[in-house]
């Protein structure tokens, strides 16, 4: 079965047995979409946003009694649940020094640009190394 486009908007598409879709019908009818309203499923008297079951004012309520019972939760914490932690101002603050060489990295090696030359014969003397270790 094929289907054509309607020969009046030229958008939506129909059977070859029928003459328009059904939008132009509706339209040139008269007559106007009818999207039933779906009502809030908490209150069943307001219409529900678009895209959630709730209306607006239930959407607030369970936002407020969400937003109470975090802050709650976060009071509930004090100086005896912590523990012996000692306080921030109480601790040694450590500043690394720039002088010293962090162990394991050298430097020297970083600083120093290397030629493409000198990056192909240290992969040869790996992969030789390699082979000697195999053998």
């Amino acid at each position: 079965m094929t289907l054509v486009k309607c020969p009046r908007c030229d958008l939506n598409y129909i059977t070859p047995d029928q003459k328009y879709c059904k939008v132009c019908l509706r339209e040139m009818k008269g007559g106007t979409a009818s999207d039933e309203v779906e009502l809030c499923s908490i209150c069943n008297e307001a219409p529900a946003l678009p895209g959630k079951d709730v209306c607006l004012f239930c959407l607030r309520e369970m936002n407020k009694s969400n937003s109470e019972e975090t802050e709650t939760e976060a009071d509930s914490v004090d100086a005896s649940s912590i523990g012996d932690m000692d306080d921030v101002t109480d601790m040694d603050e450590i500043i690394p020094e720039g002088d010293e060489p962090i162990p394991g990295q050298e430097y020297g090696e970083i600083e120093q640009e290397l030629s493409l030359e000198e990056v192909r014969e240290d992969e040869e003397r790996g992969a030789d190394d390699e082979e000697e270790e195999e053998i």
